[in-house]
């Protein structure tokens, strides 16, 4: 359908007596014609004229009461029938628009009584055999036009609503995809900050202690600080690269990989923590970003809240099938003060964002006591094909 019909048709349903008006015209001027040419005469009759205009005139109003109009048509137009029946015209243009709005806006039980009245009425109604076919086609060949109309446009209402749950879904899928992006980038930023400053507190609370004491481990504590700070800002201008620009390409979104955590343990290594990492740097781009992020964090905990001077940090793949991520400390374990928040340790969020991320890799986390000894345990699970 051309742009210019589509066009027409929006045009005359936005007006309906632009369609209305010269149905009931044409109406009028075929049953007035069938009167004037009546070969008995009965264009001069006055009441000839007034039963077609009866018939006809309603047709005005047959969207608001259609069943009415198709009554009080039909009523003069037998009328007319009986009285001058060759004033009749072959096809009675507001008997089949009539019909044809009955059959489009009636419900289920009256349409198929309509139905049977037309097929009985004409089959009775009529004297010979090719009037009776004739006067079948008209009348029902109008009503199942009515009906194939009734049917399309129900067929497009069903179309209709579902592109608009379609949309519904599309729109929720879009704030679903957002508020998940949101979270990602909130723990990104987290994990960031929390492990670098907490970093840079324990190094600048070092310094000023061994600064005169021990002049070379201050400065080394001042350069972890700054090497801290450099290292947060470059992750914090990946995460805002990715804001920043509406067409980012994935890679440029904060993927850091785990050949990367040889940084991140040199820096707790300078805030005065043993540790003992053996690292197998493998799997999906997602899954070493999920390790690596599990692993900062849980440091991050042993650097701020644990008092330990050991870490054991251990990545391994597990039959081939699953990254296993493991820090354990011998600090002095999970606090039980009033108030300790979700990581055990303090009010903060931290193994939550660790279980968040093992969960976006299909993969889980158990976190509580050491079971060989005193201290803190950290074990993900992260699936390599999820």
């Amino acid at each position: 359908m051309g742009k210019w019909t589509e066009g027409l048709l929006a045009w005359g349903r936005a007006r309906p007596w632009a369609v209305d008006l010269p149905l009931v015209a044409l109406a009028v001027w075929v049953s007035v014609m069938g009167v004037w040419t009546d070969p008995e005469g009965a264009g001069g009759k006055w009441w000839a004229y007034a039963l077609a205009l009866a018939g006809s005139v309603p047709l005005w109003w047959r969207r608001r009461w259609p069943w009415a109009v198709l009554l009080i048509c039909s009523l003069p137009t037998m009328a007319l029938s009986v009285l001058a029946h060759f004033a009749m015209p072959q096809i009675q243009v507001a008997m089949a628009v009539a019909i044809y709005t009955a059959a489009d806006r009636g419900k289920d039980w009256q349409r198929a009584v309509l139905l049977a009245v037309l097929v009985i009425g004409n089959v009775i109604g009529t004297h010979s055999f090719g009037g009776a076919l004739f006067s079948l086609v008209v009348s029902v060949g109008s009503f199942v036009v009515g009906s194939l109309v009734r049917e399309l446009r129900r067929l497009a209402g069903v179309e209709a609503e579902r592109a608009r749950q379609a949309g519904l879904r599309a729109a929720s899928d879009a704030a679903r995809a957002v508020a998940e992006e949101r979270g990602r980038i909130a723990r990104e930023m987290h994990d960031i900050l929390a492990h670098a400053v907490s970093l840079m507190v324990v190094q600048a609370e070092a310094g000023p202690l061994v600064v005169r004491s021990n002049p070379d481990r201050a400065i080394r504590a001042f350069d972890a600080i700054a090497d801290s700070g450099r290292d947060a800002m470059v992750q914090l201008r990946r995460v805002l690269g990715v804001l920043k620009e509406d067409g980012a390409v994935p890679a440029l979104a904060p993927q850091p990989r785990l050949a990367e955590l040889a940084g991140v343990l040199d820096r707790v290594r300078e805030s005065g923590v043993d540790v003992d990492a053996r690292i197998e740097e493998t799997g999906p781009a997602e899954v070493q970003a999920a390790a690596y992020r599990i692993v900062q964090e849980a440091l991050t905990n042993v650097v701020k809240h644990a008092g330990a001077g050991r870490v054991v940090v251990r990545v391994a793949v597990r039959d081939g099938a699953d990254l296993t991520v493991s820090v354990a400390d011998d600090g002095r374990g999970p606090s039980v003060a009033v108030g300790a928040g979700i990581d055990g340790r303090s009010g903060g969020r931290g193994l939550l964002s660790i279980r968040e991320r093992a969960a976006a890799c299909g993969g889980t986390v158990e976190t509580g006591p050491r079971p060989d000894g005193p201290g803190y345990l950290v074990a993900a699970v992260l699936p390599l094909n999820a």
